[in-house]
């Protein structure tokens, strides 16, 4: 069993509440534009991290990271890449990956605009955790938080921190 706490669109912002919001989770998940490579050292010194750039990120964080990020957990398959779309909305080399690789989750960034959504047509649950950084067009911050158990998904908990205050 594994806690997952899952964020995006940080911009150069890590929030301090994130030790104590996820302090019980095994790994956490970034779906890209973390805006700063100190955001990146923050969350590997608090925790296991799987991370991917997204569009505002410099060479630095590209250099660390990938695009795209494939990979397992639990018996969970994870298909991640910042700028993907959504059910009905995807990107179209996302939408060819999605069908030839047939992932259990896809997880998508960029819209600021948090979203959980199964895909009964592709047979995939999408997630977008939304923002957690204080920079867009977002009101409220969010994050998602839950449980991956052998094949199941579960204890889904969407996080909100607040409003942006920028």
């Amino acid at each position: 069993m594994k806690r997952i706490g899952l964020l995006s669109d940080t911009h150069s912002y890590f929030d301090a509440r994130f030790k104590e919001l996820f302090k019980d989770v095994d790994e956490i998940w970034h779906a890209g534009d973390l805006g700063d490579i100190k955001v990146l050292d923050e969350m590997r010194n608090f925790k296991p991290v799987r991370a991917i750039w997204g569009n505002i990120d410099g060479n630095n964080i590209r250099q660390e990271l990938n695009e795209v990020l494939e990979f397992s957990c639990e018996d969970v398959s994870v298909y991640m890449i910042h700028i993907g779309g959504y059910p009905g909305k995807y990107e179209k080399h996302v939408k060819a990956d999605l069908i030839r690789k047939k992932p259990q989750i896809f997880v998508s960034g960029h819209s600021h605009i948090l979203k959980v959504m199964y895909d009964k047509t592709l047979d995939v649950l999408h997630l977008n955790p939304g923002a957690a950084g204080r920079s867009g067009f977002h009101s409220v911050r969010t994050a998602l938080r839950f449980t991956i158990d052998g094949k199941e998904i579960k204890d889904m908990e969407v996080i909100e921190l607040g409003p942006k205050r920028v």
